[in-house]
């Protein structure tokens, strides 16, 4: 087996997407991989069933409103993505600051001074404790009172504002569209003690490798927008403490052994959603997605297309036809039969998944 090969292997099993890897419930399958890619809603209850067994989108749903084990919010890179709810608020103390100095400028663009924005998260907790949840129309009819204009990113970004400087989060869905929630509303108690910033920044890192090793510290800051300074930082804190090891050029946690693989096993096929977090959890692309095809799978304009791995390796994309249960694959070469079979699987069960998803959409409107 290749070094490509092996760390491709190790990577996708560390993702439930390799080796027959799956978990049962939709909370076991976010907090093995700590962040689910969640800029769209479908897609990222496609990117827990992937890695779940038969997770149904009723079950994902119930995971994200009736449990609240995990919940959507602005996290890695400032944008969407589901995490453990335990987990939510030293996550956001860790990286709102970044994000929020990331962001002034376009702040500055659209006349949305400081003092506007802490006016903003003063009205927007108003408005929830007292009619939410709300919709995003909702909060931004509350907003047009401080003379904010409804057209264009003003709303869109004093409401991630309120989100980052934890006043709100993501709550139920209400007839398919979000709503918003109060923190301490939404979110169940924690016991944790507020981590310090290197505590929380090695605790994000050693997430990361549970979820994504073999990596190196460029990998993480790439996933987690961070500065490379700080994964060096976060290296050191964990080197220190015995809690990583190296893999060749790359790092593991200590304790990890690498289980070889049965050349005569049979791909495991998984039909990943677009923006999928396998595919955006490294600084390059080489070892999950042949050069020949990236393409395909990136085509510019910031889109990143629904693909199939077969044992972590991109071999199509595919496509949501015009019917809730229509799916259409396009490979990149001529698809062997043994793999076929578990890719005619994978149509069926994300042909269901979509179907029931739709239904439970039209009879909650």
């Amino acid at each position: 087996m290749s070094d490509h090969e092996s760390v491709r292997r190790l990577r996708a099993r560390a993702q439930a997407l390799a080796d027959g890897v799956r978990e049962t419930s939709a909370e076991a399958v976010v907090r093995r991989v700590f962040a689910v890619q969640a800029q769209d809603v479908t897609a990222a209850d496609l990117g827990i069933r992937a890695r779940g067994r038969d997770i149904t989108a009723r079950a994902v749903r119930t995971a994200y409103e009736r449990d609240r084990t995990i919940v959507r919010g602005w996290y890695m890179r400032g944008t969407l993505h589901t995490i453990p709810c335990d987990d939510a608020r030293w996550v956001l103390r860790l990286l709102a600051p970044r994000i929020l100095t990331a962001t002034g400028r376009r702040y500055q663009q659209l006349g949305l001074d400081e003092d506007l924005r802490r006016r903003a998260d003063r009205l927007i907790r108003r408005a929830l404790s007292t009619h939410g949840p709300l919709s995003r129309a909702e909060l931004t009819e509350h907003l047009t009172t401080l003379g904010v204009q409804p057209d264009g990113q003003a709303p869109f970004h004093l409401i991630r504002h309120a989100a980052l400087t934890g006043v709100l989060c993501h709550g139920a869905l209400r007839a398919g569209e979000a709503t918003y929630v109060l923190v301490e509303d939404w979110l169940p108690p924690t016991d944790d003690v507020a981590l310090e910033e290197e505590a929380a920044l090695a605790e994000l890192a050693r997430r990361y490798l549970a979820a994504h090793a073999p990596a190196d510290l460029e990998d993480f800051a790439a996933w987690s927008g961070l500065p490379v300074s700080w994964g060096r930082r976060a290296w050191r804190t964990l080197a220190q403490s015995g809690v990583i090891t190296e893999y060749g050029s790359s790092t593991v946690l200590s304790g990890w052994t690498e289980e070889p693989a049965d050349a005569s096993h049979t791909p495991d096929v998984r039909m990943l959603p677009a923006y999928d977090n396998y595919l955006l959890g490294h600084r390059t692309r080489q070892v999950s997605v042949p050069a020949a095809h990236q393409a395909r799978v990136w085509p510019g304009g910031g889109i990143i297309r629904p693909t199939v791995v077969a044992d972590g390796l991109a071999i199509a994309t595919w496509t949501r036809g015009s019917g809730a249960s229509s799916v259409q694959v396009e490979p990149f070469e001529p698809v062997p039969p043994r793999i076929q079979s578990g890719l005619d699987l994978e149509k069926e069960a994300v042909a269901r998944f979509l179907q029931l998803a739709a239904h439970r959409a039209a009879t909650d409107r």
